[in-house]
């Protein structure tokens, strides 16, 4: 097994599992207790029209995600909040007009149609060095973050309305916040795909809840479950010759149910 870590496409994947743990570890803690998880479906899925633009333009496609997913989870924010549209409504919209967006770009990206294999169930193993700056950056953004406004977060995600008595702006902290969600999922793309990303987010923290209640120690055991599932899928998908992301994904899902049942199993005999 130490031999892997001779080839640099192996260690990238490695350091790429450690940091997308890390902030799908924090943000996802905020996503479950906010409640917000199918926003950040709908933003999953929104950021395939940057990918579709990010082709048609001749640019990183994941940087057109970004993009696109930034404006779209704020356009999802502001109708939720400032207009009559209901939140699902508008999460549906921008979720359809961004697939839509993204398969009209790539039809008429001139040449031979790109391969969307590793966008939609992603491929770890081709994280570069650029990507693992750029998700070192987020990690270390998201960590400063939550640490510096950690109480106002914290107020935001249970109690938004007594923030707003005590004057703290409290729509640019979830705009900052839901910018920040789409972020973390558009980078996150490389690992899971946009079809499993939404599962980074989600099941870590689910299987944390299930021990912890306090919102530091769900983030704490977030992270240790993202990255235990992420480094054994990492493992499994290699010698096995399977998809990276969904290896990963399962692996996850299978800690929450053993979990799951050891804990009701424990409850039944106490």
């Amino acid at each position: 097994m130490l031999e892997l870590f001779q080839y640099e496409f192996f260690t990238n994947a490695l350091l790429a599992a450690i940091l997308t743990s890390i902030t799908c570890g924090i943000m996802g803690t905020y996503i479950v207790a906010k409640r917000i998880v199918f926003i950040s479906g709908g933003i999953t899925h929104t950021s395939f029209g940057g990918i579709g633009l990010g082709y048609f333009l001749s640019i990183n496609p994941i940087l057109g995600a970004a993009v696109f997913s930034i404006l779209s989870a704020l356009g999802i924010e502001y109708l939720s909040k400032k207009s009559e549209v209901r939140e699902d409504s508008a999460i549906a919209i921008m979720w359809a007009f961004g697939m839509a967006v993204g398969i009209i770009f790539i039809f008429l990206t001139p040449g031979y149609a790109p391969n969307l294999i590793s966008f939609l169930f992603g491929s770890i193993l081709t994280v570069t060095q650029f990507d693992l700056i750029i998700i070192f950056v987020l990690a270390l953004l998201i960590s400063l973050f939550f640490l510096i406004f950690y109480k106002t977060i914290l107020f935001v995600a249970f109690d938004e309305e007594f923030i707003r008595t005590r004057n703290i702006p409290a729509n640019l902290i979830n705009y900052i916040l839901i910018s920040l969600v789409a972020l973390t999922i558009v980078l996150s793309i490389k690992v899971a795909g946009i079809i499993l990303v939404i599962s980074l987010v989600t099941i870590p923290p689910a299987t944390a809840n299930i021990f912890v209640k306090d919102f530091k120690k769900i983030i704490f055991f977030s992270i240790i479950f993202g990255l235990t599932g992420s480094l054994i899928g990492l493992l499994l998908s290699y010698f096995l010759n399977i998809p990276s992301g969904a290896t990963i994904v399962f692996i996850q899902a299978l800690i929450f149910i053993i979990l799951r049942i050891v804990k009701s199993i424990q409850n039944q005999l106490t």
